[in-house]
């Protein structure tokens, strides 16, 4: 467990430093040490782009899962190209639940609906320097019903809508076709958790 909590953080001042797509914001902050005492005061840039839902779109009937492939420009820098391979996501508006996020992005990026929701795990993106936590969830879909195409003009999202075997989304994966982190632990997180499910939802359970 933890040494520390929240009361063992000094936050002497906290300055907003831009406000555009994302937010960032200067701390001045120092914390206790593991060996006793307080560490000097540091300054630290936070980035503030609020927190998101993800969704495992799994088929048990056909054993697939739909996954999407769209534009990342944060992906420019080091990937061979920049449109990868997700579930579906999106963030979490002011006075929606998690839930209401996951039904949302499911219909709005892939055309579904969610016969089950599933709460998975959550996470923190990137700790060392952003606020953003991510709520994974797993929905039991029909992806017959998957629209080819997906997203919203005006958030300008292009998506092409893909249901896929999950033994080959999963050797993509394993190849390192799949490289965000988002779907990377969603991904890990079904293949633990996968049979469990199918018994739930009165599928015959799989040998891996």
């Amino acid at each position: 467990m933890p040494t520390f909590t929240q009361e063992d953080v000094d936050i002497q001042s906290k300055e907003p430093i831009y406000n555009g797509f994302f937010k960032v914001s200067r701390y001045s902050l120092r914390h206790r040490l593991f060996n006793g005492g307080w560490s000097e005061v540091m300054q630290r840039e936070v980035m503030d782009r609020g927190h998101a839902v993800v969704v495992i779109p799994y088929d048990p009937a056909r054993d697939c899962i739909v996954m999407l492939e769209q534009f990342r420009v944060g992906a420019i820098a080091t990937s061979t190209t920049p449109w990868l391979i997700e579930l579906v996501a999106g963030m979490v508006d002011p006075g929606e639940t998690k839930e209401d996020v996951a039904h949302r992005e499911l219909q709005e990026e892939a055309g579904l609906n969610a016969q089950s929701l599933h709460f998975a795990l959550s996470y923190l993106s990137s700790p060392g320097g952003m606020t953003e936590r991510i709520y994974i969830y797993l929905a039991q879909v029909d992806s017959n019903e998957a629209s080819a195409f997906g997203g919203l003009a005006e958030e300008h999202e292009d998506i092409r809508v893909q249901p896929t075997a999950r033994a080959e989304v999963m050797s993509l994966l394993e190849n390192g076709k799949v490289d965000n982190a988002a779907t990377v632990i969603g991904l890990q997180w079904l293949s633990l958790h996968l049979n469990r499910f199918r018994r739930e939802w009165g599928y015959q359970e799989l040998n891996e």
